[in-house]
């Protein structure tokens, strides 16, 4: 019998379900939040960026090479990468099928070990981190028999 994943993402919720063979329906086995990728990115920095002197009359300021929105969704990626990675180390899944919003979905497969992304079966390009259990399963039953 294998048992499959079902990680349901977007930048600032995700929900990690586990299936354990026909029949046996979708199980919610953790819910992961975060809060940071749904503030303003005023607030999420704290300083105006610094300035610089150069020779002559040049000066200007220093500019992030990313948006503190963009960096706070690929925290949140590197999180649950880690969290997918640990389930295959501890061989607690055998096959994955990943759901996210088509902008996270690119930061997933990022982060995403060599060997995550051999177990990976089914890859959905959709946000429906705000489905109820049904409705996801309903989505989900031409890859995987509930």
């Amino acid at each position: 019998m294998t048992t499959t994943w079902i990680l349901v993402a977007n930048a600032a919720a995700a929900k990690l379900y586990l299936n354990d063979g026909p029949k046996k329906g979708l199980r919610k086995i953790r819910e992961f939040s975060h809060p940071a990728s749904r503030e303003k990115g005023l607030q999420l920095v704290t300083d105006r960026p610094g300035h610089y002197q150069s020779h002559g009359n040049g000066h200007g300021a220093y500019i992030s090479g990313h948006a503190p929105k963009e960096v706070e969704a690929e925290h949140f990626a590197l999180e649950l990468c880690k969290e997918l990675d640990h389930g295959r180390t501890t061989n607690a899944y055998q096959r994955l099928i990943l759901v996210s919003a088509p902008g996270f979905l690119g930061l997933l497969k990022g982060h995403l070990s060599h060997h995550v992304k051999q177990l990976i079966s089914e890859i959905f390009e959709k946000d429906y981190t705000k489905l109820d259990e049904r409705t996801l399963a309903g989505h989900l039953e031409s890859c995987i028999y509930l």
